[in-house]
This record gives structure tokens, sequence and C-alpha cells, in this order.
């Protein structure tokens, strides 16, 4: 089959690997019809997640028709068109009794935090992901869900991800009538986040990065007020401003590892590596909380230490909630959403990009061309 290659930092490739093959009574096989490059993918892509092997399949975000089940796949059929949470979850465990899919202790048992992801470093389990034509898939009575009769595999694919975990981000908030929200980071994720953050009351949502397009995207979008970050003397002092000098209810981290804007965060974090990723996003989140406000983390960093100003966090009484999205415990809930129009995630893919082109792709995205906010790859077998 054709699947994504990780050579390297920065070099991906599509290659020949073989079919993937049922190894447990609870596996599926999944032909994949819809797989996504994900903001978290750029960090595996640009080296700044430990534990990412030469030879890896990326992506944690797909659809696809089952194929094949194991002995003990009661929930699924052959011929299923099926999405995908990236989360890899037993659905039994302690963690997952608790409604933390993203925490699954048997997926990821060598692990004390992430459970299992698709496609996302041996950190995360070192399960190969859905950019390929192919994918096994664990535990296919408790993740992979039939996708609704009459929704779009462009609805789908965005089920299985970007609306969970921008949904989560507003839900850790908090979020209070007349709230108001601070979204850093205007990614698929962040621009999500902004837009579900009206749906729990918020008063009045901002959100700053320093890409042009993305954020007149958002202003469209997500009906936010949009900042570039470069065009302020300094974003904390900017919201404190605009906010009376309180400070904002609801600040959330949507970026994560690879944030800009701080020299010696990005020397010791993105250079370096001298810590788990630039935490300048996480700096200005905590900074410009108002004094008992919720910061909330969907960003990713590396599974080591940031320096973060915890001392800030403490004196002004910041409570901060933090996760991978639990998307099976979600996805009722914004497959309803979704299904109503309240939520319409086909906007975000703005590139769909056949799976031979993988490389250009990851560059399209990486490198903010061509006005890509999301692309989304189509296996040549997604014809079938």
């Amino acid at each position: 089959m054709l699947a994504m290659n990780y050579r390297g930092p920065l070099r991906v490739r599509l290659d020949h690997k073989p079919m993937p093959e049922i190894q447990h009574p609870q596996d599926a096989i999944v032909r994949v019809t819809r797989a996504c490059i994900c903001g978290s993918d750029l960090h595996l892509y640009n080296g700044s997640v430990p534990d990412t092997r030469v030879g890896m399949t990326f992506g944690h975000e797909f659809t696809g028709v089952v194929e094949e089940v194991g002995s003990d796949v009661h929930n699924l059929k052959v011929g299923d068109n099926v999405l995908v949470p990236f989360n890899i979850a037993c659905g039994k465990c302690t963690f997952c009794k608790q409604g933390l899919y993203g925490n699954c202790h048997e997926a990821n048992p060598q692990a004390t935090a992430v459970g299992g992801i698709f496609g996302y470093s041996h950190t995360a389990g070192g399960y190969n992901g859905g950019q390929a034509e192919y994918v096994r898939v664990p535990y296919a009575d408790v993740g992979p869900t039939v996708i609704p009769e009459g929704m779009t595999l462009d609805e789908a694919v965005m089920l299985t991800d970007v609306v969970p975990t921008g949904y989560q981000a507003a839900e850790m908030g908090g979020i209070q009538p007349g709230d108001t929200v601070v979204v850093f980071g205007a990614g698929p994720v962040g621009i999500m986040a902004a837009r579900c953050a009206w749906l729990f009351g918020a008063g009045r949502v901002i959100i700053i990065d320093q890409i042009e397009y993305r954020l007149e995207f958002a202003r469209n979008y997500a009906q936010c007020e949009a900042y570039n970050f470069r065009s302020l003397e300094d974003p904390v002092v900017f919201i404190k401003k605009t906010t009376e000098s309180l400070g904002a209810d609801v600040v959330i981290d949507a970026v994560g590892a690879e944030a800009a804007g701080n020299a010696m965060q990005t020397i010791t974090g993105r250079k370096t590596l001298m810590q788990a990723g630039s935490a300048t996003a996480l700096h200005w989140a905590i900074n410009s909380a108002k004094k008992g406000g919720i910061v909330s983390v969907v960003g990713v960093y590396g599974p080591t230490d940031n320096l973060v100003p915890i001392g800030n966090v403490v004196n002004k009484g910041l409570t901060i909630r933090a996760n991978q999205a639990s998307v099976k415990r979600l996805l009722p809930k914004l497959i309803e959403h979704v299904q109503n129009g309240v939520i319409d995630p086909k906007p975000l893919l703005t590139h769909h990009v056949p799976l031979e082109e993988v490389s250009d792709a990851y560059r399209i995205f990486s490198e903010k061309l061509d006005e890509c906010i999301k692309p989304v790859l189509i296996p040549p077998s997604a014809k079938l």
C-alpha cells in the first residue's frame, strides 16, 4: 500500500509499505478515505516531539471503510463507513471509565501521561497513523463510529480531532455568560475553539496570531476579534488594556510547542530543545488571564519540562485545565451540532491533496503557503 513515511525532521515522502494485518481479535483494518494533516503533525515534522522514529506513518485524523474485523469485534461490520477518533482507547480501564479516553492506560501502558494516539511518535504508543491507504485500528468496538447518513466525509473527518479539541478547549475554560475569552493561536483548533466559545455563552472572543490570512479567516468564520501580535507592543498589556486592566476571564493556549514571539523561549524550546517546546503562548495565557481566571491548554508540548511562570499561577489564583480531547465522550453532542448546522467544519478544509503529493502538502501547511488553513489527504484507494 501507499503510505506517508517520516524520514527525519522536515523530510517526509510517499512509500510502499506492507499492508496492515489483524494482530488482535479486537482489531479492524480500515481503508482510508480522508486523512488530515494536523498542526500537531507539524510538531513531529519539525522534530519537536521526542521519540518520533524514522519510518513512522503519521496521521491521527481519518475516516475510512471497514475492510476486515477481528473475531472479538461486534459493533462494526465490513463495509461500514467510519470516522476514527485520534484517541486509541480500550474503553475499560480506570481512565476510560471516567471518560478520559485521551489518557487510556491500556493503549499506552508504558506512559504516565498520554494514552495511545494514531501516528504520533512512540511517546503515544508508536502506532502507525492514517496518512496511508489502509490502517490497523485497535479496540475497534470502542473508537470507530459509523458516519451518520447524510454526513459528508469532510464533516466526518473534522470530528476525529479538530471539532472535539476546539470544543473541549472551550469546555475546559468553564465559560460563563458574558465572559471575555482570549484564544492564542489561529490554527484550525484555535479557530474552532473561538467558534465554540460562543456556544458556552461568551460575551467577547479575541484570537491572537501572527499570520494575517489566518486572522482574517478567524474573523469571518468565528465572528471574533482577531489581532496580529506583531502589531502589538505586548499582547499581555493589550489584553489588560482592553479588559479594563483586569485580564480575560478565560484564556486558551491553542499553540503549543512551536510558539513564536519570545527569543529566549524560541532558542531554548525550538532551537536547542532544552525545554519541551517554546512556552511563549502559555506565558501569555497565564499573564493575560484575570485573577481567579481559567487557562485552558490544548496546545501540544513535549513530555519534558517547560519554563512556565508557576508563581503567577499561584499568586493570581488561576485554574489550569489541560488534556487531549476525549473524542468519544464528545461525539454524540458534536455529531448533533454538525447535523443541525450549529457547527460547520467544512470551510476549514482549504486544501484537498492526493496522498501521492503528501510531501508538498506538508510543505504548504508548514510554511503557511497558499493561504492554507488545513489540508486533507485523499488516498487513491478512496475511489474504490
